[in-house]
């Protein structure tokens, strides 16, 4: 991530790698998440899709917003819609 005039932009690459990744789901879609937790979402399956450079984890941006959506509700007004 680049810091520019205070503000937090994306990364300007298509790929990022495993410890890069809470740091942008937190700043583009509010979602925390721990290196750890997608490590282990990695081994048991669940997390956002990933290639591998050798054996390095990427994560394409288009798919850690793909799955950060699907992770989230639909919009609700009231406590009683969530469900």
């Amino acid at each position: 991530m680049m810091i520019q005039n205070d503000a937090v932009t994306t990364s300007p690459r298509p790929r990022l790698r495993r410890k890069d990744v809470p740091a942008y789901l937190a700043s583009s879609h509010g979602i925390d998440i721990a290196v750890s937790t997608l490590a282990n979402l990695a081994t048991i399956g669940g997390g956002p899709a990933m290639q591998y450079n050798g054996r390095i984890p990427l994560y394409n941006v288009a798919d850690l917003d793909e799955w950060a959506n699907s992770r989230l509700s639909k919009r609700v007004l009231s406590t009683s819609e969530a469900r």
